[in-house]
């Protein structure tokens, strides 16, 4: 398992840059938070009945990169979901004997070099191409940001609570 260098990000820094190293200090984290575990560390619950574990919040993270970079602002209609289903909205969540990190790492690093090159040239205030699927809503590419900090920042929480159990 590689896990990324966590750099803080700097205290005096453009919109952008900060935005972007807020949002690669939280994926750091969470990586981190996974390091050194085996599988079945990764798949242990943290407050059983919960299905909340640090494999099933990774498999997440990469569904959410892939939702709201590629499907919401790219407009990408193919990128279909990875772990969960319109059936099944917790599948990502859900997570069995047969799923493994390198599965689930391999997916999330996938879909994070994947919204670094759909922003890639970019303004913060360039509006999305598709659309929330809860509202059908547009957003720019600065709400996305703003809403990944937020994201990883609430799940790196669970995951101080997966690692505590």
């Amino acid at each position: 398992m590689t896990t990324p260098e966590r750099t803080y990000p700097p205290y005096i820094a453009d919109e952008r840059s900060s935005l972007e190293s807020w949002l690669d200090f939280h994926r750091a984290t969470l990586a981190a938070k996974c390091a050194g575990l085996d599988d079945g560390q990764l798949r242990e619950a943290s407050v059983p009945p919960s299905m909340m574990t640090l494999l099933g919040l990774v498999r997440h993270m990469a569904d959410v990169e892939r939702a709201w970079f590629r499907r919401v602002f790219a407009g990408d209609t193919t990128a279909e979901p990875l772990f969960y289903t319109d059936e099944d909205p917790d599948a990502d969540f859900r997570v069995s004997e047969k799923d493994t990190w390198d599965e689930a790492d391999a997916a999330w690093q996938a879909e994070i070099a994947a919204a670094r090159e759909v922003v890639r040239g970019h303004s913060l205030d360039d509006v999305s191409t598709g659309r929330r699927h809860r509202d059908g809503a547009q957003v720019d590419l600065r709400w996305i940001y703003v809403h990944m900090i937020e994201e990883y920042a609430r799940h790196n929480g669970h995951a101080d609570l997966a690692l505590e159990s």
